[in-house]
């Protein structure tokens, strides 16, 4: 028998901000560059309006500033920035983790186990933007199974920010398939219902990770800046 589904009907505005935004997360669009409402209009066959409505919603999750004078700009990931998300998003995740291991909702369980095995077979296959992408959809899978409505609210508002921070860190790896090794101890420990273990697995894999990130964005940022320090001559006496 053939079961029929509800149609869902999506506005433009959605289709275009669903477009942008996987851009900017997958690293289509790259960060610091410039944003046009022309461009992109003509790129998704829409109209401006429809762009810059798209624009305003990503500026609010934080993938996107508007620059006065100069237009919309992608987001880019500065060392403090990431150290804010870093210790941000280890403490939601963390308690996201704690309930749940406890949690006794079975489709939220599935859902859970469905995302594990997504990356699994992603990493697996070296898809490394498809490897980030459902890297982000484990750790949402693990706060939708907390059962922790507010935490769940809070959560979306820097989701996006965090899909950015977790494609930056994946970029360093060497191989997507190491993503496999750092989450299959999360997964175990909230598959045993194991609370304290789930709660040190999700803070040792946050911390471990971002700690690469933010060295390797004070090196870009060192460098940047000794670049850009004018040397003086020194003048004999």
């Amino acid at each position: 028998m053939v079961t029929l589904n509800p149609i869902k009907k999506r506005s433009t505005e959605a289709l275009a901000l669903d477009q942008l935004r996987a851009a900017i997360v997958g690293g289509t669009l790259s960060a610091g560059a410039r944003l046009t409402e022309q461009d992109l209009s003509t790129k998704l066959a829409t109209s401006r309006a429809t762009i810059r409505s798209a624009l305003h919603h990503l500026v609010s999750e934080g993938l996107v500033v508007q620059v006065p004078y100069t237009g919309w700009m992608v987001i880019s990931l500065t060392a403090r920035d990431a150290r804010e998300l870093v210790s941000l998003r280890s403490s939601l995740e963390c308690l996201a983790a704690e309930s749940a291991a406890q949690s006794t909702d079975t489709t939220a369980r599935a859902e859970f186990d469905r995302a594990f095995k997504a990356l699994v077979a992603v990493a697996a296959a070296r898809k490394p933007v498809a490897a980030s992408a459902a890297d982000a959809a484990f750790h949402r899978a693990m706060v939708l199974l907390s059962g922790h409505e507010r935490l769940a609210q809070h959560y979306r508002l820097v989701e996006q920010q965090i899909s950015v921070l977790i494609a930056s860190a994946n970029a360093l790896l060497s191989d997507p398939k190491l993503l496999v090794g750092q989450h299959q101890p999360i997964y175990d420990a909230i598959t045993k219902r194991d609370p304290i273990a789930a709660v040190v697995k999700v803070r040792a894999h946050i911390t471990a990770e971002g700690d690469k990130l933010i060295a390797h964005l004070n090196t870009i940022e060192a460098a940047t800046n000794a670049a850009s320090t004018p040397t003086r001559k020194k003048t004999r006496l």
